[in-house]
């Protein structure tokens, strides 16, 4: 009997389908969830010394250093 993949959220599909690697319906259960998740923001790489430097300070202000 096969689990209601509807119900499942990301990590137990995940973990379903490690387990269940030719299970093509979890798999595609799976990546319907992943990719109706919202867009991860993105920031543009620097592209100058200053961007540079300034993405350096960003990421040690992030990580406390």
């Amino acid at each position: 009997m096969q689990p209601d993949f509807k119900t499942m959220d990301v990590a137990q599909l995940r973990s379903y389908v490690l387990e269940h690697r030719d299970d093509q319906e979890a798999f595609n259960a799976l990546m319907d969830q992943l990719n109706s998740r919202p867009a991860t923001k993105s920031y543009p790489c620097p592209n100058t010394p200053e961007n540079v430097e300034i993405t350096k300070k960003a990421i040690r202000e992030k990580l406390g250093k």
